[in-house]
């Protein structure tokens, strides 16, 4: 998967990267809700998954945010053309594991191939990145909990994945 360099030189928000580059914690993360009324009215009418369907839709997204495709490869910042969605699955015992997917796929195809690469996952059972980890948009869910917060771990030495979680849906004001 090709990816570039941006000029440092040239970049916008080089004093913001030179600035949080010293900070011990540099990441920001914020927890909004939104409102899915519609989505799950429509996964309820045709019996879709909604993990999955967010997943396919936070990852569609994300990848069409420059942004979301940057990571700091040593004093310098890439920009890849995609990246990969990783997230957790669920396993027994409250074990889960990591599996990625491939939301540029049509939706339904989309589907079928999730359900295959899970299967490999869980046969897996692999909680290790693997090669392409720079690449990859991490993803996972707490869906027993709503929350308006979370802390996510961070390796050593730290990334600049970004991770993106959602909690148990709600019903408020009747949406």
């Amino acid at each position: 998967m090709g990816f570039h360099y941006l000029d440092m030189e040239r970049y916008p928000r080089r004093s913001q990267f030179e600035y949080f580059r010293t900070l011990a914690y540099p990441y920001a993360g914020m927890t909004v809700n939104v409102d899915i009324t519609g989505l799950m009215e429509l996964l309820k009418d045709r019996e879709l998954p909604f993990y999955l369907t967010m997943l396919y839709l936070a990852a569609r997204t994300a990848n069409d945010i420059p942004a979301f495709r940057q990571r700091i490869r040593g004093d310098r910042i890439i920009e890849f053309d995609r990246c990969i969605p990783s997230y957790t699955l669920a396993l027994d015992h409250g074990n889960y594991c990591y599996c990625s997917a491939d939301e540029q796929l049509p939706y339904l195809e989309y589907l079928a191939d999730a359900r295959c690469r899970q299967e490999a996952a869980r046969a897996a059972n692999r909680i290790a990145d693997d090669e392409t980890s720079e690449q990859m948009y991490f993803f996972s869910s707490v869906p027993w909990v709503s929350y308006t917060a979370i802390t996510q771990p961070v390796p050593m030495p730290p990334d600049s994945n970004p991770r993106i979680t959602w909690g148990r849906y709600f019903t408020a004001e009747g949406r």
